[in-house]
C-alpha cells in the first residue's frame, strides 16, 4: 500500500496532524471532533448541528463500507439515516457548497471519495 505524502501539518491541542496536498488526513485515527473544528474553521466555516448530523452518517458508513460515498451513496444514505427532507442534493449543497462528498469527508476524517475529481 502506497504511503500518502504528508505535505502540511494541522496544530490540534498541542498536536500535530498530517494532511495530504489536498487537505484530507493521513492518519484517519488522528480524527476527532476537535480535528474536524479545526480542518472546518481553516476553510472559514463553522459546523452546525446540521453538519455534525452528516459527518456521523459519513462515518458510519465508513465504518460499515470501509470506503467515502460519493454523492448518489451519501444522498442515500443521509435520507436513510435523517429522512428524505435532508436526503438530497439541495440539502447537502446548502452544507457543503464546493462538493458535498470531498468537503463532508474531509471533515469527517475520511478519505477523499473514489469518484469525485
Amino acid at each position: 500500500m502506497a504511503t500518502t505524502e504528508i505535505t502540511r501539518y494541522l496544530e490540534v491541542g498541542g498536536e500535530r496532524i498530517g494532511l495530504d496536498p489536498e487537505g484530507y488526513l493521513v492518519d484517519l485515527s488522528a480524527w476527532s471532533p476537535a480535528v474536524a473544528e479545526a480542518l472546518a474553521a481553516e476553510e472559514g466555516r463553522e459546523l452546525s448541528a446540521a453538519h455534525w448530523e452528516v459527518i456521523e452518517v459519513l462515518r458510519d458508513f465508513y465504518a460499515r463500507f470501509e470506503t467515502s460515498p460519493a454523492m448518489r451513496p451519501l444522498v442515500k444514505a443521509v435520507g436513510q439515516a435523517l429522512g428524505s427532507d435532508k436526503g438530497n442534493s439541495l440539502y447537502l449543497m446548502r452544507l457543503f457548497p464546493e462538493s458535498p462528498p470531498k468537503v463532508a469527508a474531509r471533515l469527517a476524517g475520511l478519505p477523499k471519495p473514489a469518484n469525485c475529481l
